[in-house]
């Protein structure tokens, strides 16, 4: 069948299985746009932030907190501090702000940049990507160079090329045409990646996810939290520089001194081709997750129990992982105030440091659900149970 447009005097026909997929994927990008969580998620993915210079995220952070917190606060990293609550033990729920990125190391004579990396990233991650520089006059944009494979030999056509050997080109043509960009050495370099949502599914692809998914899930659960009773001080702390080091966990650990203390994460997934089963085995869709062991810390395991038992009792499909290689801030908060039991959930995300993430609504929502869950039972009671070492 098909589908008659008038348009201009002339007559064109499109089929009518067309015209109706367009239909749909129109209404479904409306509804996605009049979802507030999706909002929240764009404007945290695609906000601008690597270690050290995390100021867009903090705003948008900070504004997104205030309607619910009773005090924010910053310790002398950046990081923030909102509270709910006045009494009762110390809950750390933290997340990170920053995002793998560079800085500016060099501007050569013939207008190309050299960039220092910040965070773990993957060399074959960065070629020929696109970015963007934050200089003193806005931003701008650049591509990471890449050599053609007209002159490329044969046999380095397949080889990785180190990240000492790549370089920034921004249309350049002398290093003063550079800086009348506003570009400097030491300026701050992020991903361009833009947020998406993929193809009309309840999959969200953009860049950052690790950690602007946990920031989100904090903004939801402090929105819930504003009318939901709970027995506890709860201290949200929004985290600086963890890609190069946990820095900000642990000056945020010291201000906070936390009874107890929780880290939201982005996940690794292993479903995905090649990924080989014991590297991993949450899955996007499945639920939020749990790390039974990571590199840099060793969960509490009464706490583990709680989180599994709340998990159960609000039917949230709990996934549970154990990942090498793979730090936190937990590492930081479980080694502050004596030593403070805590645990690590993730939102499962598919290619994390790399520019373009996947996370699954699905997750969030049950994350949000079950750290809310989590919270209200947070009691002096349970804590102190949680804290006991007493044989």
């Amino acid at each position: 069948m098909l589908r008659r447009n008038v348009r201009n005097g002339r007559v064109y026909t499109l089929p009518m299985r067309t015209s109706l997929l367009l239909a749909t994927l129109v209404i479904s990008q409306i509804s996605f746009a009049q979802d507030a969580t999706v909002d929240l998620l764009r404007e945290l993915s695609d906000a601008a932030g690597p270690p050290g210079f995390e100021e867009p995220v903090r705003k948008v952070m900070v504004d997104r907190m205030k309607p619910f917190a009773a005090s924010i606060q910053f310790d002398g990293m950046g990081s923030i501090i909102a509270k709910q609550g006045t009494n009762g033990p110390r809950v750390m729920v933290d997340a990170h702000m920053d995002e793998l990125g560079g800085m500016i190391r060099r501007i050569t004579p013939t207008g190309y940049l050299s960039m220092q990396m910040l965070g773990g990233w993957l060399d074959q991650a960065l070629v020929d990507q696109r970015w963007t520089i934050i200089g003193s006059k806005g931003p701008v944009h650049a591509v990471m160079g890449i050599r053609d494979v007209h002159v490329v030999p044969a046999e380095e056509r397949t080889r990785v090329f180190a990240r000492d050997g790549l370089f920034l080109d921004v249309g350049a043509h002398t290093a003063d045409e550079v800086r009348a960009m506003g570009v400097e050495e030491g300026d701050p370099v992020v991903p361009d990646s833009p947020f998406m949502i993929l193809n009309g599914t309840d999959n969200y692809l953009g860049k950052a996810w690790d950690d602007r998914v946990g920031c989100a899930v904090i903004v939801e659960a402090m929105r819930r939290m504003a009318q939901a009773p709970h027995a506890s001080q709860i201290f949200y702390a929004i985290t600086t520089q963890e890609e190069i080091g946990l820095r900000g966990a642990h000056t945020a650990a010291d201000f906070v001194k936390p009874d107890i203390g929780i880290a939201l994460e982005a996940g690794v997934v292993g479903d995905t081709p090649g990924t080989h089963p014991e590297e991993s085995q949450a899955k996007l869709g499945a639920g939020p997750g749990i790390f039974l062991f990571d590199t840099s810390e060793l969960p509490n395991r009464k706490f583990v129990q709680y989180v599994k038992d709340t998990a159960r009792a609000k039917s949230i499909h709990l996934q549970l992982d154990l990942v090498a290689g793979y730090g936190d801030d937990s590492a930081e908060i479980q080694k502050s105030n004596a030593g403070v039991p805590t645990v690590n959930l993730i939102v499962p995300t598919r290619y994390t440091h790399a520019h373009n993430g996947i996370i699954n609504r699905k997750d969030f929502d049950g994350m949000v659900n079950l750290l809310v869950a989590m919270l209200e039972g947070l009691d002096a009671q349970k804590v102190e149970q949680i804290r006991s070492f007493a044989p």
